[in-house]
């Protein structure tokens, strides 16, 4: 009995310059588990063209002319929607952590090496979040540095949490892998598996990513600790 191939990866670029499309388009098309299914040159035109070709992994630019990708991301990130990625620079403010907020899946810098964004669109279509690369934890740390204080969530959400998933929270905001923190822990990679979903499902984060926001959003995690 022979085993039906897994399909494709349906990506979706969304950036307003067309250089910049075309050359992911040319990077992922390379790769046979992915297709490039559609390109957009603003979050409205993507929203549109969206609506009729479903897609798996969105790549988003953040500044982009009609629509930005922090209003596109809110709306594709509802009941089932795709996952999104965002793409971006060392320059961008707090606009970057609203869009992850708004329900996005990870960041990419835009002069990324090919293998780390065909990876990062791989770790994302898999369920987890891209925040393992320094330079991910970098820009995470600055954006949680300039957080208005008003917009700091309440404490009282990890009041649910054990204090092992206090400290698998602690770990996964500094960006430790799942294997790290087993390492770090002294347990078994399943169990790190078993307390990250945990941590997940009680303070209502969708991935890793929105976890780790909210470990620098409520003090339980500081920039450069």
């Amino acid at each position: 009995m022979t085993t039906e191939p897994a399909a494709p990866i349906r990506v979706a670029l969304v950036d307003d310059q067309q250089l910049v499309r075309a050359g992911f388009a040319m990077v992922i098309g390379s790769q046979p588990d992915m297709d490039v299914v559609l390109e957009a040159g603003d979050g409205a035109q993507a929203l549109r063209l969206l609506a009729s070709h479903p897609v798996d992994v969105v790549l988003m630019d953040v500044r982009m002319p009609t629509l930005d990708g922090l209003a596109a991301t809110a709306e594709l990130t509802g009941d089932g929607g795709p996952r999104v990625i965002i793409l971006t620079t060392f320059d961008l403010d707090e606009y970057v952590l609203r869009a992850i907020r708004a329900g996005a899946s990870g960041f990419l810098l835009k002069d990324a090496p090919p293998e780390e964004m065909l990876a990062a669109i791989r770790t994302v279509h898999s369920g987890d979040a891209v925040i393992a690369p320094s330079s991910t934890r970098r820009l995470i740390e600055r954006l949680a540095e300039i957080l208005p204080p008003e917009q700091q969530t309440p404490p009282a959400v990890l009041d649910t949490l054990t204090d092992r998933e206090r400290e698998v929270l602690v770990l996964m905001a500094r960006g430790r892998s799942n294997t790290e923190i087993a390492a770090d822990l002294f347990v078994a990679e399943a169990t790190v598996k078993t307390h990250v979903g945990r941590v997940l499902a009680k303070v209502g984060a969708r991935d890793r990513v929105q976890a780790v926001v909210l470990a620098y959003e409520t003090g339980l995690v500081t920039p450069g600790s």
